[in-house]
């Protein structure tokens, strides 16, 4: 990862932070890209912090990822980490005031983040010699189970997307997912209690695989769509 220049979307979340880090500890040049606003925004050579960017909004995206390119020179990463969760039957939907809400939200967190953000990077990443797009799917996302309608369709979309986008970009730039079972962090530790954590894939573990996906390495590697499972 030396001296190559990524970005991370979700970067203030659980599994983003660890991404950053550790691909900053490998030599990477890091934008840290985030809904949030950065608490203290980094002023560092290797790392830019932009905050506030709404990526289910096409032009916030191109906005930040053009950004991203002009301040670093160029691109050759991109991690869509950003996304989110939610637990819902679809006969509990029915008596919300909007049945859709958690379906819509779902696919906005993690569908049109990763499908805009790629889109605004495409151009940047194919001037790259060694482009990279790696997406955050679900192995919840390969057999659904109950509840887990609205997550898990969304996250089935960036399996497709991320099999789309490697058969218009190949030869250009590899496009992976990485399909983890239940993270290791402290959100799911707070909702599941009872769950044998040791089995958990912990956000290090998931980290370097990404960051495989990231690197010279995988140069060979397109359209996969890789289970993490930890040790279930």
């Amino acid at each position: 990862m030396n001296g190559k220049v990524v970005v991370v979307t979700g970067a203030s979340g659980a599994l983003g932070k660890v991404v950053v880090e550790r691909a900053i500890a490998g030599g990477a040049r890091v934008a840290a890209v985030d809904h949030a606003s950065p608490p203290q925004p980094a002023s560092r050579p290797d790392r830019l912090d932009i905050g506030g960017v709404d990526l289910s909004d096409p032009a916030q995206a191109g906005k930040a990822i053009d950004a991203v390119a002009a301040h670093f020179g160029g691109l050759d990463a991109l991690i869509n980490v950003a996304g989110g969760f939610v637990y819902e039957s679809v006969a509990d939907s029915a008596s919300r005031t909007a049945p859709n809400e958690s379906w819509d939200k779902m696919h906005r967190l993690n569908l049109l983040t990763a499908l805009n953000a790629s889109r605004a990077a495409i151009p940047h990443l194919v001037k790259s010699a060694a482009g990279r797009i790696i997406n955050i799917g679900a192995i919840g996302a390969l057999t659904a189970g109950a509840g887990m309608g609205p997550y898990a369709a969304s996250k089935a979309g960036v399996h497709r997307l991320t099999e789309t986008l490697a058969a218009e970009l190949k030869g250009k730039v590899t496009v992976n997912a990485v399909l983890p079972s239940t993270i290791d962090t402290a959100a799911n530790r707070a909702s599941m209690p009872d769950a044998d954590f040791a089995k958990w894939v912990t956000a290090e573990e998931l980290a370097n695989v990404i960051l495989f996906l990231a690197s010279d390495a995988a140069s060979a590697v397109t359209a996969a769509l890789l289970p993490v499972s930890g040790r279930v």
